[in-house]
């Protein structure tokens, strides 16, 4: 009488070993090189339109800088704050305008604000689709938060219908 048992037993435990390997693991949808660079180059034409000299970076999924671009006559500070903007919309999973109201003086998120790399301001967005977080692009040079975001939005509208598929 035991031998059926085991042998039922060991049928279920066989197949039970491949839903264990596969816990171990998992895949993730990227964004492509030329998908970030759309995007950064929409963005960067947005802002050109209404006459602002920007620069844009997109950043993937796990923060790192994957397409930057800056236009001739942006400041030089605008690399570096383009893609921290991005950065931080990443990393803290929020637009930053939203972040920079949350950690206003006196709130208690201010702290995030003396983090390297933080930048509460206005022009990084998250870009997603299709329940997926891709990644993050920021726009820096245009006379305020709301116009670098405007880009930013043109930037993730350019490459949204990729994203949905």
């Amino acid at each position: 009488m035991r031998t059926p048992a085991l042998a039922a037993a060991a049928v279920l435990l066989a197949l039970c070993q491949p839903a264990l390997a596969e816990d171990a693991t998992f895949g993730v949808r990227m964004l492509t090189p030329e998908a970030a660079q759309k995007a950064a180059n929409a963005a960067l034409a947005a802002c050109r339109k209404a006459g602002y000299q920007v620069a844009v970076a997109v950043v993937d999924r796990s923060g790192v800088a994957q397409a930057m671009i800056r236009d001739r006559f942006a400041g030089p500070h605008t690399p570096g704050v383009a893609t921290d903007k991005a950065w931080t919309a990443l990393s803290f999973r929020t637009d930053t305008t939203e972040l920079a109201k949350a950690t206003q003086p006196g709130q208690p998120s201010s702290g995030l604000r003396s983090m390297p790399r933080v930048a509460a301001f206005g022009g990084g967005l998250m870009i997603q689709g299709g329940g997926t977080l891709f990644g993050a692009i920021g726009v820096s040079g245009a006379p305020s938060g709301d116009a670098d975001d405007a880009c930013a939005k043109a930037g993730i509208a350019a490459i949204q219908v990729d994203l949905e598929m």
